[in-house]
């Protein structure tokens, strides 16, 4: 991607971020949002579910060029999988409604995890925004890491390259992995909160 590619990109995003509705801003050390949806296979996902594990909300939307940058060079599948095979709850959720991209219902959904070879717990859909709502999510990816003790424990960036440039991976401090590892090992996360970057959640009126 040319720089002048990425950069009227980067000015559609903040300027949409501008135009997105009053949301929750959940907080860092406090009870993370309940919620309630219905994953791909048609099952009903509560968060009282995971109560005793640690769980991950990853918002993603297949057509933005900022989450493509993550599943096209394998870095989000590596990740999942790292945390799904420890133990860790792994949840992406689609918030994008009917005629916005990125919006997919579960037929669509599952054959993108079949296709991109994607390892989460579940994959939510969420097309009346009630979880991102809820969790005052605004691009893809945005990320979001609950403690076993239902705590919120990390809201923000994947990581601190906020680009859409794969090779940027490659130095890139990922956040979401750096929590985790912590938490694992019965630290304090020491980077709790960062502003997420990404395509900008479509928000219905």
């Amino acid at each position: 991607m040319n720089r002048r590619v990425f950069g009227i990109l980067a000015a559609a995003a903040a300027v949409a971020l501008f135009a997105t509705p009053s949301l929750a801003e959940p907080k860092v050390g406090a009870p993370a949002p309940s919620f309630t949806a219905v994953d791909t296979n048609g099952k009903t996902v509560n968060l009282g579910d995971f109560k005793g594990k640690t769980v991950v909300l990853e918002w993603t939307n297949d057509g933005c060029p900022y989450v493509r940058k993550h599943y096209g060079s394998g870095n989000m599948q590596a990740l999942q999988k790292k945390w799904t095979d420890q133990g860790i709850v792994w949840l992406s959720v689609i918030s994008s409604p009917p005629g916005e991209q990125g919006f997919a219902d579960a037929a669509r959904a599952n054959s993108l995890t079949t296709d991109r070879k994607a390892a989460p717990s579940a994959v939510l859909l969420d097309p009346k925004q009630n979880v991102a709502k809820a969790y005052g999510a605004l691009v893809t990816p945005h990320m979001y890491i609950i403690r076993p003790d239902g705590v919120l424990a990390y809201a923000g960036a994947i990581d601190d390259k906020p680009t859409a440039r794969t090779a940027d991976l490659k130095d890139a401090k990922n956040f979401v992995d750096n929590a985790l590892s912590e938490l694992k090992a019965g630290k304090p996360v020491s980077t709790t909160n960062t502003r997420a970057y990404g395509c900008v959640v479509k928000y219905n009126s």
